[in-house]
């Protein structure tokens, strides 16, 4: 199911139409028919009307994103906009040409309008009505200034415009924000870790159950997925979940939906075998990076390849050090408050990251497992979190954190002990952290330009983000690398898709005392 073409279309002409208005205000008028103008309308009218022509267009530029998203509210601002860009081309010199152009935009509108079904925020009402209540206060004032001719009142009347002016472009970003999420129904939080637990054999699967994340169902709920709207952009978490046989017709319908609502839609952590379910409704695909998976009873320390961690291992063994694997809920009152202390002092200011492969709690999901990294004198020193796929009996881990005073090698002790426990328990696979486009990292010198920029990029990043450090961190283990991708309606949305995606990862948040982001282990 694409899109419909009438939106898109119209907000190109819509934005064609608002460059012109840009243009012709910024160009002189022909001399015959300025002259003409003159000689019918008062003084300083078609001065006006430029100004006028001039905040048209670059209005009409601002809501074309909103007839592409198929906005009611963004439709009525059109044609009350295009009609009114059309009498100024008139009465500021007789400009035939733009006027026509702006009429045929007109006609095209009310042809299509039973395209523009998405309804706008209902929430904006009351804001709404507080902008208008102040620009009912500055425009009478502003009247007022106007027959004073001194240099202050000048000056204030300049403001009262700049003010005014600020106040019409919020009470539009009102009228045109998106519509937010549909709010999580009672009971939905627990009918989809029922799925999860029935068909969530993805190792992403079980992060769809993070808080932060609203479902969507099928007719028959027997499968969901899992997003969140940010900026407009309907953000969905991985693959669909529940029975496969549906799986389709559940994307196709979200798609109708978040349509309605004037979403954009992307998805990201899309495995490579749940393509097919996003491209058949014409969304496109961007390689994401590599999931790192282990798989337990092929892993081993035995080899020259895999020293490095085979010595971290025996050094920290011989210093004293232990591991403890233990489910969440066998977490007494002293251990908590052990794992809080190092998880608040690892992460300092930096805000609690994760969307798509990342828990938002430690403690209040049961069937999660924790690997303690115990010090000779028996103080916490990290630990790890690893949360179930219960229908492929694999784990995948979620967050790993470590004291700063700890010896070098603890993360790969705890990881190599509960490779060891999964083994033990019959566990077919043990995904690690997510690379982001980790064959971007991986790069040759041969490679091609463009992957050599690409990778210059990626490293310089690092320092923030942590790109390059984490896939050399994964490499060590020798993992199988399982592809992900990103997945998005069209090449105009990705700008803002991405952005969606980076803030719900909390990447865009810089650390800082100004960091509001809970730590993991509050609850």
């Amino acid at each position: 199911m694409r899109r419909p073409a009438p939106p898109i279309l119209l907000a190109w002409f819509a934005t064609l139409a608002g460059l012109i208005s840009i243009v012709s205000a910024l160009t002189p008028e022909m001399a015959n028919r300025l002259d003409l103008v003159q000689g019918v309308l008062p003084p300083g009218v078609p001065g006006a009307a430029r100004t006028i022509v001039l905040a048209l267009g670059l209005g009409m530029i601002w809501f074309a994103r909103g007839l592409a998203r198929r906005k009611r509210r963004a439709w009525w601002l059109a044609v009350a906009v295009v009609s009114a860009s059309a009498l100024a081309h008139l009465a500021k010199g007789l400009d035939f040409e733009e006027a026509a152009a702006h009429l045929i935009l007109l006609v095209a509108l009310f042809r299509t309008r039973r395209s523009f079904v998405a309804p706008g925020d209902p929430t904006t009402v009351v804001p709404l009505l507080q902008v208008g209540a102040a620009l009912a206060v500055v425009i009478p004032l502003l009247v007022l200034l106007a027959y004073e001719t001194d240099d202050v009142s000048r000056r204030v009347e300049l403001a009262f415009l700049l003010v005014i002016g600020a106040l019409a472009v919020r009470a539009l970003w009102l009228w045109l924000r998106p519509h937010p999420e549909m709010a999580p129904g009672h009971g939905d939080h627990a009918r989809a870790a029922e799925l999860v637990q029935a068909h969530g054999a993805d190792s992403l699967a079980y992060f769809a159950l993070r808080r932060d994340k609203c479902y969507f169902f099928s007719p028959s709920g027997k499968s969901f997925l899992a997003y969140r709207v940010l900026g407009g952009t309907a953000l969905v978490a991985g693959d669909p979940i529940g029975d496969a046989a549906e799986r389709r017709e559940l994307v196709g319908e979200f798609l109708r939906v978040a349509h309605t609502k004037g979403w954009r839609v992307a998805v990201a952590g899309v495995a490579a075998d749940a393509l097919e379910d996003y491209s058949a409704f014409g969304l496109k695909s961007l390689y994401l990076g590599d999931e790192a998976v282990i798989r337990p009873s092929e892993f081993s320390l035995e080899g020259r390849a895999i020293r490095k961690v085979r010595q971290s291992v025996s050094r920290l063994q011989k210093s004293g050090y232990e591991v403890r694997l233990l489910s969440t809920v066998d977490a007494d009152a002293a251990l908590k408050r052990e794992l809080r202390a190092v998880s608040e002092e690892w992460r300092g200011n930096w805000p609690e990251r994760g969307f798509t492969m990342a828990m938002d709690a430690l403690f209040l999901y049961p069937d999660t497992v924790l690997a303690v990294a115990v010090a000779p004198d028996r103080s916490v020193g990290g630990f790890l979190q690893l949360v179930p796929s219960p229908a492929s009996e694999g784990y995948s881990l979620a967050s790993m954190r470590r004291r700063k005073d700890t010896p070098n090698g603890l993360m790969e002790f705890l990881i190599t002990e509960a490779v060891a426990w999964a083994r033990a328990h019959a566990v077919t696979e043990v995904s690690l952290n997510f690379a982001v486009f980790a064959d971007f990292i991986r790069a040759e010198d041969g490679a091609s330009r463009t992957t050599r920029a690409v990778r210059w990029a990626l490293l310089k990043a690092d320092r923030l983000f942590q790109i390059e450090r984490l896939h050399s961190f994964n490499r060590k283990f020798f993992p199988r690398w399982r592809r992900r991708y990103f997945c998005f309606e069209r090449w105009s949305d990705l700008p803002l898709a991405g952005l969606a995606y980076l803030q719900a990862e909390s990447l865009l948040t810089p650390p800082g005392p100004w960091v509001k982001t809970p730590d993991l282990t509050a609850r």
